[in-house]
């Protein structure tokens, strides 16, 4: 069933963000304007609809779709802090007992350190820093870090859970259902970087390239997640934690391989924090003079990155804050306004019946999984005995 679900939601997604890019087009054609935001599209999407009501408020569904941005996106770095912080933790303390033998199977006597969210913070100068870079082509160069440091990650993690994997014949072939919410915000939260597809269709030198190109990305990171969940899950069962990182053995090649991702994390961490930054910061920057803008701007960069650790301090239950942050705004962004825009912008030209169906069961798709997925990760959040006991933090034996 993960697979599948995994497979299908993927189609989705990249089927949804190719409308959004196609309304986009649309409006830049129709206005004579070289570029248009999320927040943009739907609004002018509202303005064409045939509803009188929806033309008039039309200026409040760039404000949601701003609102859910912003929550979407700080919610990534919330999550990307509590991995820093899990996977750093782990290292520290197995320090004493890591070796170069990652065969044995030997019992390691964890060396005490500091609480999760001490590393949390240890963590906060570097965040700061890399929020108050301002430009996306910069950017893009830790984004190439990051994808270097996590290929080679990922190839170190499936030799490693290839090997010994136990009969699958004894696995059921369906979970618990009262989990497939918690499963479904945690994949759209992994598929989930609508935010920044227009954007980055507007840096390219050749934008009619982009379709193809995300198409391809989205095709690549399938395969990926539907590979690496099916082989942890064969080779840990029931053992596996919310991070595959933290089923590694105690030996130097492994405790790399969490290092690796670490910079990775970082590198991306201000990938993701540059959408809520465009989207807050020249609508502030607007109310104040030319002398004040810079520190405004600079004051406003460090305020957010310190948001998103305190946030991550008070919620360190990576597994649950991934399906929060998935099914409250993910979903909403990724599936239920996209295929209501297209039925707002191309209505009054003429669609068939089958579009109109199609986009409709796609937004009622999201929005189940909306109520459904928040509702139970709030319950697992309130419910859960380990509230403050950081369960994915792991001995190594």
């Amino acid at each position: 069933m993960g697979p599948l679900s995994l497979l299908a939601m993927g189609l989705i997604s990249c089927h949804c963000m190719h409308i959004l890019v196609r309304c986009a087009q649309h409006f830049c054609h129709r206005l004579n304007k070289p570029f248009m935001d999320y927040g943009d599209t739907v609004m002018h999407g509202l303005e064409a609809s045939p509803s009188t009501w929806l033309r008039n408020h039309a200026h409040w569904g760039r404000h949601i779709v701003s609102f859910f941005l912003i929550v979407t996106q700080l919610g990534f770095c919330c999550v990307y802090i509590v991995f820093l912080a899990d996977n750093l933790k782990q290292v520290v303390e197995a320090v004493n007992g890591t070796t170069s033998n990652c065969h044995d199977n030997v019992t390691v006597i964890l060396m005490p350190t500091m609480d999760s969210r001490l590393y949390m913070l240890t963590f906060l100068p570097f965040l700061v820093l890399l929020a108050l870079v301002r430009n996306l082509r910069i950017l893009t160069i830790f984004s190439l870090l990051a994808n270097i440091s996590m290929l080679v990650s990922l190839i170190i993690i499936i030799q490693y859970i290839t090997q010994g994997i136990p009969d699958p014949s004894q696995l059921p072939l369906v979970a618990n259902w009262k989990t497939y919410a918690l499963f479904f915000g945690t994949a759209i939260f992994s598929f989930e970087s609508i935010g920044v597809v227009l954007p980055l269709e507007n840096k390219m030198k050749d934008a009619r390239r982009f379709p193809v190109i995300l198409s391809l990305g989205m095709s690549i990171i399938t395969a990926l997640y539907i590979s690496i969940g099916t082989l942890g899950y064969l080779r840990f069962r029931n053992d596996i934690k919310a991070s595959i990182t933290l089923n590694l053995p105690n030996c130097w090649l492994y405790q790399s391989v969490k290092l690796l991702y670490i910079i990775g994390i970082l590198c991306t961490y201000s990938l993701q924090f540059y959408v809520p930054a465009e989207i807050i910061i020249p609508f502030a920057i607007s109310k104040v003079s030319q002398r004040w803008a810079l520190p405004l701007d600079l004051s406003i960069r460090l305020v957010m990155a310190c948001l998103t650790c305190i946030l991550a301090i008070l919620v360190p239950r990576l597994d649950l804050v991934l399906s929060l942050v998935g099914s409250v705004s993910s979903s909403a962004l990724a599936l239920i306004i996209p295929p209501l825009l297209e039925i707002v912008t191309y209505y009054s030209e003429g669609m068939s019946l089958l579009t109109i169906i199609k986009d409709a069961l796609i937004s009622i798709l999201g929005f189940v999984g909306f109520v459904m997925g928040t509702y139970q990760a709030l319950d697992e959040l309130i419910q859960s005995e380990h509230f403050l006991t950081f369960p994915n933090s792991t001995t190594f034996t």
